[in-house]
């Protein structure tokens, strides 16, 4: 059996009081004007899954505006099996976590427990972002499939801020090379697992997203992966150590997987400065639709789609493109309107309107262009 969200209940999350959606295994939509809340649910689906939000805001923002705590719970199906997910903020900064009532005691324990992938408008942009934003690409994944992976990138940037910190609070012509090298050890260490599973990861995804990006070209442009690391694994301590000098004057760590980066060409091109937007969108496209593939290959699960008003910043034919490859997985989608779907036929199991943080189901086959609701919080 596939892996689907059966409900989420929200406490004084964001902008709702108290709601709760009981989700279709197949395809969700959630509509309504913007800032109504939709995108707030995808959020919490995140969290429950990852303990993170793609919004990168601090725990204590996601509590609701003069409110001290914020709970969420979520059940799911995983092989046949029902789990529950429990989460909650609070304002002094604590955070819990507990799998089917067991409190979890690192909130990385979530990570792989409920396999996402998450299609935001920001990810159209990717490829022409920073290199920050791809290597948090790459990470969003990984942290997903490999535990061990979250202890050592959690480990390594922690190593970097120590180092950095010590950079740049050294003094001219003081010798802090022995510090330096209880620093580097652990860096080398950490670093070079990281350095491994993302040239592993980009090597996989390259071969499934070249047959993504030549189904939405009709075979025009062939898509390759290139991965950038920041340092040779094989070279990490040489590279420190020989980089010193250089770290000292500019007060920061110059190598190493947190300065890594990945091309991405089209017919040879680097489209991240060379392309044109619209093919920019359409290898973003291909990105995201390949991690849903290398999901399935590494889990045997297929992963829980959330799409965040990504139709409207799709031309009709990548709409036609995105919507074809998700018909067999479960998708929580948001939208402001439905008109899209409806040209594009997609078939919709269960629609939620969203006004002002109520939920509220309303029949697929109705006119959903607006309609009239009721204060609730149940859906």
């Amino acid at each position: 059996m596939k892996l689907f969200v059966e409900s989420l209940e929200v406490k004084n999350f964001r902008n709702y009081g108290r709601a709760a959606f009981a989700f279709d295994p197949g395809k969700n939509v959630l509509y309504g004007k913007n800032a109504q809340g939709k995108t707030n649910v995808l959020e919490a689906l995140q969290v429950c899954s990852t303990t993170k939000s793609h919004r990168g805001n601090h725990d204590a923002e996601m509590i609701r505006f003069g409110k001290e705590e914020a709970h969420l719970r979520l059940f799911y199906q995983k092989h046949g099996r029902r789990h529950r997910i429990d989460v909650h903020h609070k304002k002094n900064g604590k955070k819990g976590a507990a799998i089917d009532g067991i409190p979890v005691k690192r909130a990385a324990e979530l990570f792989g427990t409920m396999h996402l992938v998450s299609f935001f408008p920001e990810d159209l942009r990717i490829i022409k972002q920073s290199p920050r934003d791809r290597r948090r690409f790459m990470d969003s994944q990984l942290c997903q499939l490999d535990g061990l992976y979250v202890a050592r990138l959690t480990e390594y940037n922690k190593i970097v801020q120590q180092r950095n910190a010590l950079l740049k609070n050294s003094h001219f012509g003081e010798n802090i090379d022995n510090l330096l090298d209880a620093w580097d050890e652990p860096m080398v260490r950490c670093g070079g697992y990281i350095l491994e599973k993302r040239e592993k990861f980009l090597s996989e995804l390259n071969e499934i997203a070249r047959e993504s990006h030549a189904a939405l070209t009709s075979g025009a442009e062939d898509l390759k992966l290139i991965y950038e690391p920041g340092i040779r694994g094989d070279a990490f301590a040489k590279q420190l150590l020989h980089n010193r000098e250089k770290d000292r004057r500019w007060k920061l760590t110059t190598a190493g997987p947190h300065r890594d980066d990945f091309q991405v060409l089209l017919n040879g091109i680097d489209i991240r400065h060379f392309g044109s937007q619209g093919q920019q969108r359409s290898a973003a496209l291909s990105l995201k639709l390949s991690e849903i593939e290398f999901v399935r290959k590494n889990t045997q699960d297929t992963p829980v789609l959330l799409l965040d008003d990504v139709l409207s910043e799709l031309d009709s034919e990548r709409q036609t493109m995105l919507l074809r490859n998700i018909r067999n997985i479960q998708t929580i989608l948001t939208c402001t309107g439905m008109d899209e779907l409806v040209e594009q036929q997609f078939p919709v199991d269960r629609t939620f309107y969203i006004e002002n943080g109520a939920p509220r189901v309303v029949e697929t086959s109705a006119d959903l262009s607006a309609p009239d609701t009721e204060e609730g919080d149940r859906a």
